[in-house]
């Protein structure tokens, strides 16, 4: 058989077959036979080896969110976040991340694992306050609370790294021209001479008040700042009753739960040991020898530039590392490890104190186990009575019978707005999920009970829906005749300012000009650009000076209600012995910035270099946000 098969791949009919097999890739790309690629899941970025799976995307996001909700103190969708920041641009910021991460890491750009350990270690939110030492426990729970891994911060510090250290050595060598610096330099240290006079409003005149007529034009013209937001007011259903903490736990529970919990109550053994972390094996074995050898953790520390971490009284489940807490339980006091591989590079360990563990009575567990028996029973109470509430409504009662019935609270919700706020403008507390819930119902409908939290859960009635309008002109009379005033006034004295100007192009003298004004003339001479002149004569009247060349007419707002108009006379450069050394500042200040652009530039070339895409559809899908309908002609996504 084999020979057989050897020599029909010698014959004319295997070549043949292998120039229609050829043929057929040229044709069809090789598309048909991509069977593994079609098999792996979709992902909304990825640039090279680097990607965003849905979640992790929607992870991103939440946490971008609950940022924004922080700092603005009121609840904010994502149609709104993504109304500020488009979607495509941040999912093309976020492709082009991911292909340079990608593209350093591929080219060398490596930072190594002790450069993420320090990173690690000099977070101040990851040490006992009580030790004032790292602590692996808290490093993982501080993680946990901002939805991360600790692979996904050493990943993230790594990133830091690389974007750092390349964009350093990007400008390392770069040099501005002298006469960058040189430029600069004269800019600031020129002198000017001119004349100026203030146009005010009471030189030109007042508007008077507007007609009904002007302010319904006006009104239009101003709809979307002056339309009231849709408002809804609605009734709350909460299960949680204050009695639920004061519920009676018998003592055939209490030992019950204390004999189903006794061995993780009880006091474990706990160690006392100090560890070091090297970046190798080798720099490992060296300083267990050294400790070994009778030197203090502390010694060897600073022989290696290592800081030591030390740990009193720890557990094992405390020690965020199995290996790391394999060894060190398995030590006796005063003993070394062997150099342990750890997630970050390679630990030693030294024991210097054994703690036996001690079992907890009952007296001791009492108060923990009746406060979690209490909880426990108060999550039943609730969960019971959203059952009978349910069971209530089918029946065909109304929400306020069958909270009645089931011993639930009605509790009512002003009007607000979907993101919060309340007719005055000030945020409430309504929980971002009720508002979202009284957002996907109609007047009167009530929605099925939902999760809260903790144990909790509610239901909303939408009570009252008040469309967004725009209000009657007699609620907002005074407000609009007191900004179309002040938009005329504008006007008016934009006008006289402009004709001004010309006149003074024209050629007319400028004391002549200010006079036919009421205006008095002001003069300047050898006038530089620094901060007590600037507070003296006025942002105005500098920017005006500061404009152009000798002759240049100016008009720049000098104040509400006045504007700065006048002439430059005389421009008087500086000697380039006095600005020599200022100029030499210049240019080594603007020598980094000049980097900016060249990152840029790398960016972009790595989003290029490694085919990095993003799927915006995909991305909707994870957020849970509709499509955007797009304009005609605009181009599709990436």
């Amino acid at each position: 058989m084999i020979s057989i098969f050897r020599n029909f791949a010698k014959s004319k009919w295997a070549i043949g077959l292998l120039v229609l097999v050829a043929l057929g890739l040229l044709v069809t790309g090789g598309t048909q036979t991509d069977v593994l690629g079609s098999l792996q899941a979709p992902k909304v970025v990825s640039a090279g080896d680097r990607s965003l799976s849905p979640t992790e995307f929607r992870t991103e996001m939440d946490r971008r969110l609950e940022q924004l909700q922080t700092e603005q103190g009121r609840a904010i969708t994502y149609e709104e976040l993504l109304s500020n920041a488009p979607l495509a641009a941040i999912l093309k910021g976020r492709a082009e991340e991911l292909a340079f991460f990608a593209w350093a890491w591929k080219t060398g750009i490596r930072p190594g694992d002790e450069l993420v350990l320090r990173q690690i270690r000099s977070f101040p939110a990851f040490f006992d306050p009580v030790t004032n030492r790292f602590s692996e426990s808290l490093y993982e729970t501080k993680l946990g609370e901002a939805r991360m891994t600790p692979a996904m911060l050493e990943q993230e510090i790594r990133n830091d790294y690389s974007r750092a250290h390349y964009a350093s050595a990007l400008v390392a060598g770069l040099r501005m021209p002298r006469v960058y610096g040189a430029l600069y330099a004269n800019i600031n240290q020129q002198s000017r001479d001119g004349r100026w006079f203030l146009l005010t409003q009471q030189m030109v005149g007042t508007a008077p008040r507007p007609t009904d007529a002007q302010l319904t034009a006006f009104m239009r013209q101003n709809a979307a700042e002056l339309r009231t937001p849709e408002l809804r007011s609605g009734t709350l259903v909460i299960f949680r009753n204050p009695a639920d903490q004061n519920i009676a736990i018998s003592e055939e529970k209490i030992r019950a739960r204390y004999e189903f919990r006794k061995d993780s109550l009880s006091l474990p053994e706990r160690r006392s040991f100090t560890t070091l972390t090297a970046p190798t094996r080798a720099a490992a074995e060296r300083i267990a020898n050294a400790l070994r050898a009778g030197q203090t953790p502390a010694a060897v520390g600073q022989a290696y530039d290592l800081q030591p971490a030390s740990y009193d009284e720890t557990p094992r489940s405390a020690i965020g590392d199995p290996a790391v807490a394999a060894a060190v339980f398995g030590l006796g006091v005063d003993e070394v490890s062997a150099p342990v591989q750890a997630r970050v590079g390679f630990v030693v360990a030294k024991v210097t104190a054994v703690a036996p563990g001690r079992e907890v009575t009952l007296e001791d567990a009492r108060d923990e186990i009746v406060e979690e028996l209490r909880g426990q029973e108060a999550r039943g109470a609730i969960a019971r009575r959203v059952e009978a509430f349910e069971a209530a409504r089918r029946e065909g009662k109304s929400v306020e019978d069958a909270v009645r019935q089931v011993g639930a609270r009605l509790a009512p919700i002003p009007a607000v707005t979907r993101e919060g706020r309340n007719r005055e403008g000030q945020q409430t507390r309504v929980p971002l999920k009720i508002l979202e819930s009284m957002w996907s119902l109609t007047k009167g409908r009530a929605n099925e009970p939902a999760a809260l939290g903790d144990g909790d859960y509610f239901v909303v009635r939408v009570d009252d829906v008040t469309p967004a309008a725009m209000p009657a002109l007699e609620d907002v009379r005074e407000r609009l005749t007191a900004a179309w005033i002040g938009r005329e006034n504008i006007r008016l004295l934009s006008a006289r300012s402009d004709a001004v100007a010309a006149r003074l192009r024209a050629g007319e003298d400028i004391a002549a000009v200010a006079a036919s004004v009421g205006a008095t003339v002001s003069r300047g001479a050898g006038l530089k650009q620094d901060q007590e002149t600037v507070t003296r004569l006025g942002q105005g009247v500098m920017a005006g000076l500061f404009s152009g060349p000798a002759g240049t007419v100016f008009s720049q707002p000098q104040s509400q209600g006045s504007l700065a108009i006048g002439r430059v006379d005389r421009v008087a450069a500086p000697t380039a012995a006095v600005v020599a050394d200022e100029a030499q500042q210049w240019r080594a200040r603007l020598g980094p910035a000049s980097g900016d652009p060249l990152f840029a530039a790398a960016v972009s070339a790595a989003a290029e270099r490694m085919k990095a895409t993003y799927d915006e559809e995909l991305a909707r899908e994870a957020l849970g946000v509709a499509a955007t309908p797009a304009a005609p002609g605009a181009p599709a996504g990436r």
